[in-house]
């Protein structure tokens, strides 16, 4: 098995359910010491810097996981190093939304007060992919998504590997059943 690495989405961290049951689930198997997540900062382009980083440590074959605004940091990262990934409802175009997000936050994972601002949507638009190669992504996403539109990421997306669970939401209730999958997909499979 490659070493895994998981990116959280906004407001989120490795201590996210899917995170948590990603882990499990690999260390159920003796695997654990394949799993990466790290707690991503809230500036997209520090999260970029500091993900490319720990990737650049890894071994070439490193399977990306990325959910929501991580999907959108997995994709740049993915066709950046040559590397596949697993998107779990992505936002492919976050920079479409972070306006709305601008302003102070707490985050609820370290408690850590920040500020977005138009830089930060800047940053995203910079490492959009408008073209990803369908060839390295495996989409799994649910059809009721509350966040972010599904059928968005379909159309970004389209020819790759992709499964919607119908009735799912963002937070993906349903991920656990891709679990026993990640080894073929991550061998091209």
């Amino acid at each position: 098995m490659p070493d895994i690495v998981y990116l959280h989405g906004f407001q989120s961290g490795p201590g996210s359910a899917k995170a948590r049951e990603t882990r499990d689930w690999l260390a159920a198997r003796g695997l654990a010491a394949t799993f990466h997540a790290p707690q991503l900062p809230p500036h997209p382009a520090d999260a970029l810097r500091e993900a490319r980083a720990l990737l650049e440590t890894l071994p070439a074959s490193t399977l990306l996981i990325g959910s929501s605004l991580g999907g959108f940091y997995a994709t740049w990262l993915a066709e950046t190093l040559d590397r596949r990934a697993v998107l779990i409802n992505p936002s492919t175009r976050p920079f479409e939304l972070f306006e709305a997000r601008f302003g102070e936050h707490v985050h609820p994972y370290t408690g850590e007060r920040f500020t977005l601002g138009p830089a930060d949507a800047d940053a995203l638009r910079a490492h959009f992919i408008p073209r990803p190669d369908p060839r390295r992504y495996w989409l799994v996403q649910g059809s009721h998504d509350e966040v972010i539109d599904w059928r968005i990421a379909a159309r970004d997306f389209a020819g790759c590997r992709h499964t919607v669970f119908a009735g799912d939401d963002h937070r993906l209730q349903r991920w656990h059943e891709c679990l026993p999958e990640l080894m073929a997909f991550a061998a091209g499979r």
